[in-house]
């Protein structure tokens, strides 16, 4: 049926078939199979240029459903699970979700679009698509700057993650006692030890009554530490007192480190090839996590109060502008924006796939995902806080003592609790991997295109392995008994403020700098039909706007960075900020090189060459470089041709699109019509 929808003549002309007369169930077909039918045919007439939409040289998705899995993947990461349901809890329950998902249609949505539309329609990572005006290159470097940030400390939260994955393999969970060696005398579990002699209860039954008053008074007065959270402090981390204090290698945490690492490296070995086929498992196993760990939730005593805890709305909160600021930073943030990866993983879709579509249900995929998280996690502290006789804002938290410890302690509560926790962990891991694939294929990408040779296009797994090693020895630091410290200090300035600042730039370049009406046109020459209006009045004023808002709101609200009593010292805040500044100076550094570089006499002719488009610019393939983006000669000026030359040219490929590229849904050339995947 493949082959029998095209056909060859003797003459050597594509011609349609038959088929052509059953217009809708002929075009479906088509718009799936011809791909592999026109490579077939290729394969068959040596010599004929056959257009097929692919990127033989730089490779692409296998199909469209490994780029919707993968872009899940790196969107819904541990922030989902360990920071919306704190969020929305803490600012007015389901009142929060008014101002949530107002930002995600009015900034989360049109950001995606611009970014996934950026990086496919160039087909270059996220330093190659500043072809379009290179003088904000570095605004390339400064993405490559904070993803390498964030790969760094995020392998580590991954890596605790497997440890704690490894230790669930038990009996009896480690964390569920006060009865091990790092215990202090102020634990206390809220898991009654089993086992004991009758005899010996009766005995010391009347001593425990006795000193009761003196021992809830005791408690009263000293601040109550989970047997989760001594394991947390005392047996994984063996935490220093101090940020310099380094102290040790935690040499458990450091094999489990390398274990993330070639995780990541294998999962990666072919590039978009290998990851593309693990996505499959990577990004949709978590949901099935979560489903079991709802449904076991929602049947637990007191869950309906956590739950309630978790969306009552609090409307009077809504009037306030910390909420609508939460609200848009966790948008902005959850969604990667600025990060560098929806460029690069969208740079290796076909050039007319309907990103639009996608980057509506990547971004809907990504909030339903927080939300749902929610439910997960608040029935198992409503759950925990019913069992302690205890408000639920006393058990919630987020962030690592969410994760490590709050969770954690929740289950020991339930029968056959580490079955429950494997789960979670193993869940975990998954959710941080989907992540930290897109963080390495960034900065591989962006060093493989910037290069661009041949040799290390097919070398790419050795640049893969090199970053993966240089990855993991600058993790290092953060397996000491310091390393909590610096892990949070990364995670809370590395990609702050620098990431609204790079996204703001982009927008502003993008938008007013290189042309909304080139930009515009170029999008409806891929997708086949114009940004709609929404998008185009998001784009130019709506999301900087909001951008704006969320970098003002950042400013006023920052407070120094505090790791429960811990106050960090003013010398390790500093070094703070240098990491947020690092990526950011990389804008002006390199707009400065360029202009000194470009061509001119005076300093404004200098700054108009460089952020001028270059040649370059435009669709990788080129049989998709028409109009303004022909192909230029040999002297690097764009080919001057006659006119019937040009309308006869224009002519051939458009018979050539109809009979083998067909890529709309409604059966018409990808030029005129909205594309399938």
């Amino acid at each position: 049926m493949a082959r029998g929808a095209q056909q060859v003549g003797s003459d050597g002309a594509v011609r349609p078939c038959v088929c052509v007369f059953v217009p809708r169930a002929c075009v479906l077909y088509l718009a799936f199979h011809i791909p592999l039918t026109a490579h077939n045919i290729q394969q068959s007439v040596p010599g004929e240029p056959v257009k097929t939409d692919k990127n033989s040289r730089r490779g692409n998705w296998g199909n469209q459903i490994e780029f919707i899995l993968t872009s899940v993947g790196y969107a819904v990461g541990l922030g989902n699970v360990w920071r919306f349901p704190y969020l929305c809890y803490r600012n007015g329950g389901g009142a929060f979700m008014f101002p949530y998902f107002i930002m995600l249609v009015f900034c989360g949505i049109p950001l995606f679009f611009l970014e996934l539309s950026f990086g496919q329609f160039a087909s270059q990572g996220c330093l190659g698509v500043w072809r379009i005006s290179p003088m904000f290159k570095g605004v390339g470097y400064g993405m490559m700057v904070v993803s390498t940030y964030i790969g760094i400390y995020y392998n580590v939260v991954i890596c605790i993650a497997f440890y704690y994955f490894f230790s669930s393999m038990t009996n009896l969970l480690p964390w569920t006692y006060c009865n091990n060696p790092w215990n202090t005398p102020t634990c206390n579990g809220v898991v009654t030890p089993t086992g004991i002699n009758n005899t010996l209860a009766n005995v010391t039954r009347s001593l425990v009554t006795g000193a009761a008053e003196v021992a809830v008074e005791v408690v009263n007065k000293t601040k109550r530490t989970s047997p989760s959270e001594e394991y947390w402090k005392h047996y994984v981390l063996k935490i220093s007192d101090d940020i310099g204090n380094f102290g040790e290698v935690r040499l458990p945490i450091l094999g489990c480190l390398a274990v993330s690492w070639v995780v990541v490296f294998l999962c990666l070995i072919r590039g978009v090839k290998s990851s593309g086929k693990v996505v499959y498992f990577t990004a949709t196993f978590p949901y099935v996590v979560l489903t079991i760990l709802f449904i076991r939730g929602i049947t637990l005593e007191g869950a309906v109060t956590g739950i309630k805890y978790y969306l009552t709305p609090q409307w009077h909160k809504i009037l306030d502008a910390k909420v609508w600021g939460d609200a848009a930073s966790q948008i902005f943030y959850s969604l990667g924006c600025a990060w560098g990866g929806l460029i690069t993983m969208a740079s290796y879709n076909k050039f007319h796939n309907n990103c639009y579509r996608d980057s509506i249900i990547i971004s809907i995929t990504n909030c339903a995902t927080s939300v749902y998280a929610g439910f997960v996690i608040f029935s198992i502290l409503g759950f925990m806080a019913h069992h302690l006789n205890v408000d639920v804002s006393e058990v919630a938290d987020h962030g690592p003592g969410l994760a490590f410890v709050a969770y954690p302690e929740a289950l020991t509560l339930l029968p056959i609790s580490p079955l429950w926790s494997l789960l979670f962990f193993f869940m975990l891991i998954l959710l941080g991997l989907g992540t930290q694939f897109c963080l390495l294929e960034t900065l591989v990408t962006a060093i493989v295109d910037e290069i661009g040779t041949d040799w290390i296009i097919r070398n790419k797994t050795v640049v893969t392995g090199g970053v993966a090693i240089v990855g993991f020895l600058l993790g290092v630091p953060l397996t000491t008994q310091a390393g909590i410290y610096w892990l949070l200090l990364m995670d809370n300035y590395a990609a702050s403020f620098s990431l609204v600042i790079i996204s703001c730039i982009m927008c502003i370049c993008i938008m007013y700098v290189y042309g909304h009406k080139k930009y515009f046109k170029d999008v409806e020459m891929m997708l086949g039909f114009p940004p709609p209006i929404f998008f185009r009045v998001c784009w130019r004023f709506v999301s900087p706007i909001i951008i704006s808002f969320i970098l003002i709101f950042t400013v006023i609200q920052y407070k120094p960075i505090t790791y429960n009593d811990y106050v960090y010292p003013g010398w390790s805040l500093a070094i703070g900020f240098l990491m947020a500044m690092s990526s950011v100076t990389c804008i002006p550094i390199y707009a400065l090189y360029k202009i000194s570089k470009s061509e001119g006499t005076t300093f404004l002719e200098r700054l108009k060459n460089s952020c001028k488009a270059d040649i370059k610019w435009g669709p990788a393939l080129s049989e998709h470089r028409i109009g303004h983006y022909a192909a230029p000669s040999s002297e690097g000026e764009v080919e001057v041709r006659p006119l019937k030359e040009e309308l006869k040219e224009k002519e051939d490929e458009k018979r050539d699109e109809i009979s083998l590229t067909i890529q709309g849904s409604n059966g018409s050339t990808a030029h005129n019509t909205t594309p399938s995947a």
